[in-house]
């Protein structure tokens, strides 16, 4: 076909179309985004060698897909972790849901006294929690909870083996977070002593004889050599009087949209190693060193410790919606407790 002069000329128009577009095109295809750093402050007793630390540590391969490159930093001390945190010097940290209930007291009241029995209860109260619908709940103002992680039940480590029931605490010492007016409200309850502490410094106290007991998962038994306070006499009350977990706060101001999301649901992927750490911390507490509750004694337990519960709801302590959400979750495994019929939570 013989291309004239003319029919050049009128090509000019079309080409500078073509060129028009294709710069366009390219103006608008998408940029990926800059990469942003920002710091995460990782609490665990042990430091930078500690098992949660470590287990945090595949966080920043999964958050740089996010956009995000996270500076982990490792604190020993859990309230100079939330203080800095609270300056504004840590992006993101990790803490336990006690010192999480100063930013989100919905999630921070997963811990509540006596509200979680089994790891299926408490695996379906995380499964709710990461899914998107949930999100709203964990969210206040700034601070979102970016994800959940199980830390085991919460046992009282004594240094005589002989306290088998709640009224035989009476009189006795415990190192009572002095931050956790839960864990001291209770310690009030039962007729026992504060003595003031924190997850600095209460496996030291009961390890040198300063007090008679200590709560902690059994995750915090061989880290903090917790048999030393033990010893020959004393024993652990298998009872589970709460169940930790340690959470991840974020400033949401500060990362992409749907960071908090995408973390709990890298959270969510990583409940099975979780629970594997806690049954292998739990199995290093020799068989002789457990002490089970009198049968008799149980029921009066769970009735103590929902009506304790209540009172902090009223009090403010325990956010009310995770109370409710606890008690459907207990009672689609016992739908014949009274409380399933009650509904006073």
């Amino acid at each position: 076909m013989k291309i004239t002069k003319n029919r050049l000329k009128s090509m000019v128009p079309v080409k500078s179309a073509l060129a028009l577009a294709a710069s366009a095109m390219i103006s608008s295809a998408p940029v990926q985004a800059e990469m942003i750093k920002r710091s995460f402050c990782v609490w665990d007793a042990v430091g930078a060698n500690g098992p949660l630390y470590n287990l945090m540590k595949s966080s920043k391969p999964a958050a740089l897909k996010w956009g995000v490159d996270l500076e982990l930093r490792p604190y020993t001390d859990e309230k100079i972790a939330a203080e800095d945190f609270k300056a504004g010097q840590c992006d993101s940290v990790l803490i336990t849901d006690v010192r999480v209930r100063e930013f989100n007291t919905f999630s921070g009241s997963i811990g509540a006294l006596g509200a979680i029995q089994s790891k299926k209860e408490m695996r379906m109260i995380l499964e709710t929690l990461s899914q998107p619908k949930a999100a709203k709940l964990l969210k206040n103002g700034k601070y979102e909870i970016a994800g959940i992680l199980p830390a085991g039940a919460v046992y009282l480590f004594a240094r005589d083996r002989t306290i088998d029931t709640v009224g035989e605490l009476q009189g006795k010492k415990i190192a009572t977070f002095d931050y956790d007016s839960a864990a001291m409200h209770m310690v009030r309850h039962v007729g026992a002593s504060i003595v003031g502490s924190s997850t600095a410094n209460f496996a030291g106290k009961f390890n040198n004889g300063s007090v008679d007991i200590a709560y902690a998962p059994a995750v915090a038994y061989e880290p903090l050599e917790l048999h030393k306070g033990i010893g020959e006499t004393g024993g652990v009350f298998s009872y589970k009087v709460a169940q930790l977990t340690f959470q991840v706060v974020i400033d949401s101001e500060k990362f992409p949209e749907g960071f908090g999301q995408n973390f709990r649901s890298y959270a969510a992927s990583k409940y099975d190693e979780a629970f594997q750490m806690i049954a292998d911390a739990e199995a290093t507490i020799n068989n002789d060193l457990w002490v089970s509750p009198k049968a008799t004694e149980v029921a009066s337990y769970g009735e103590m410790f929902r009506n304790v519960r209540i009172g902090l709801r009223d009090e403010g302590v325990y956010s009310p919606k995770m109370l409710t959400l606890m008690r459907k979750v207990r009672c689609s495994q016992a739908p014949s407790n009274a409380e399933c019929v009650e509904k006073t939570e």
